[in-house]
């Protein structure tokens, strides 16, 4: 495994963008701990909504049921232009219809009703991976991140960031962020 520090997370950003566009799975922990059930863009695993196929290897790569949705992380101000809402859900406590019209865009993270249990991100709540989506988005034309937290099967939220290391290392993830340091299995 080798890994770089980026002094700046832009920077950062940039790549992980770049790769989570390749199809890489990214290990994410940044900032304070979440609390409860949901992962809320600061212990999570992200990866390409773009995939349809995302959700059953991320299942995989978790030992989860295969029938387990994965959830979208999207930009508070591209809500209503991809679903059929436009309040903000920074909680992951809604669903709502993604809009005919972007559906094949995002296969990963549509459930067979053509919801989503969506979560919005603005800049005041999550800078940083605020910062990854709008890089994301620029990058692909999508403002949405699968979303799903960064742990293994039976295993609580990573806590430490030994905690994210040791998970990184257990699980099928391409990459590992972990505040400025990049990490990359070779």
């Amino acid at each position: 495994m080798k890994y770089i520090e980026f002094k700046q997370f832009d920077t950062l950003c940039t790549i992980v963008g770049e790769e989570i566009a390749k199809d890489k799975i990214c290990g994410w922990f940044v900032d304070a701990s979440e609390h409860g059930p949901r992962s809320l863009g600061f212990r999570s695993i992200l990866a390409d909504p773009r995939n349809a196929n995302i959700k059953d290897r991320l299942n995989v790569i978790k030992g989860r049921e295969m029938f387990r949705p994965v959830a979208p992380i999207i930009l508070e101000s591209e809500v209503s232009n991809w679903f059929d809402i436009d309040i903000p859900s920074p909680y992951m406590l809604l669903s709502a219809k993604i809009l005919p019209h972007q559906k094949n865009k995002v296969l990963g993270i549509v459930h067979k009703d053509d919801t989503a249990r969506i979560q919005t991100v603005n800049e005041k709540q999550n800078p940083k991976i605020y910062k990854l989506l709008n890089l994301y988005y620029n990058l692909t034309g999508i403002p949405i991140l699968v979303n799903t937290s960064f742990n293994g099967c039976g295993e609580p939220i990573v806590e430490t960031p030994e905690d994210a290391i040791n998970t990184f290392k257990q699980l099928n993830l391409d990459i590992l962020v972990i505040e400025n340091f990049y990490f990359k299995k070779e």
